[in-house]
């Protein structure tokens, strides 16, 4: 592939962050769906809280069915997944059709889990399916420069969940070296000093989630 044009830097960008939004909220949501059923206290507040979305669910159960299906509400899993297949489609001749065949697919089955009694089984597709992706992609797309570039914004948007959602140092520190390789070879223009001081905010003893967020958030 030759030249990449800023937009199709900003929609492969993207399309790495939102995936990795759906995967990543996904798997929390699925973790808590069932302790939702008899926990006393409404634990969604926190989740909302802690991630940064409105808390405009009316119950622990407006919450369990509206976040991962209300595609008017512009925070919901199925929202951002399909911000993810938009620029997926955008980018078919840049990642390949079969690379966008698993956005494809994920995006159906997240339908099938809005429609089934057992959504769990759907939606666990729905993340094999981003897997897949990733995996596919990784291997089919030529082009360095698009694969990191796609790899970029998903290391930037798990890093900042993480650190929302307060994973352990260990955690934190794998992804932030991950990203301080992986961001030199994607061409984008970013601040080489926030690399730094993220590298150094893992190391802390007592590590301020806030500030990671707020570093990783003005890299680029």
């Amino acid at each position: 592939m030759g030249i990449i044009s800023i937009e199709q830097q900003d929609r492969l960008f993207w399309l790495g962050r939102y995936s990795e939004r759906v995967y990543t909220t996904l798997r929390m949501y699925s973790r808590s769906y069932d302790m939702m059923i008899d926990e006393i206290a409404d634990s969604y507040h926190d989740f909302c809280k802690l991630i940064d979305i409105p808390d405009i669910y009316e119950s622990k159960d407006d919450f369990r069915d509206k976040y991962p299906f209300d595609e008017t509400n512009p925070d919901s899993i199925i929202s951002n997944l399909m911000r993810a297949y938009d620029n997926a489609i955008e980018l078919r001749e840049s990642i390949g059709s079969e690379s966008l065949s698993y956005v494809q697919l994920a995006v159906y089955d997240m339908n099938k889990a809005r429609l089934s009694s057992a959504p769990l089984i759907e939606m666990q597709k729905v993340i094999d399916n981003i897997l897949a992706f990733w995996g596919i992609a990784d291997d089919i797309i030529e082009s360095h420069h698009v694969r990191n570039i796609i790899k970029t914004g998903k290391r930037i948007e798990r890093i900042d969940l993480y650190a929302r959602l307060g994973v352990s140092p260990i955690e934190l520190k794998r992804e932030v070296d991950r990203l301080a390789v992986r961001i030199d070879h994607a061409g984008l223009k970013y601040n080489k000093e926030k690399i730094k001081s993220l590298q150094e905010l893992v190391e802390e003893p007592n590590i301020d989630y806030y500030k990671i967020v707020t570093e990783v958030e003005s890299i680029l």
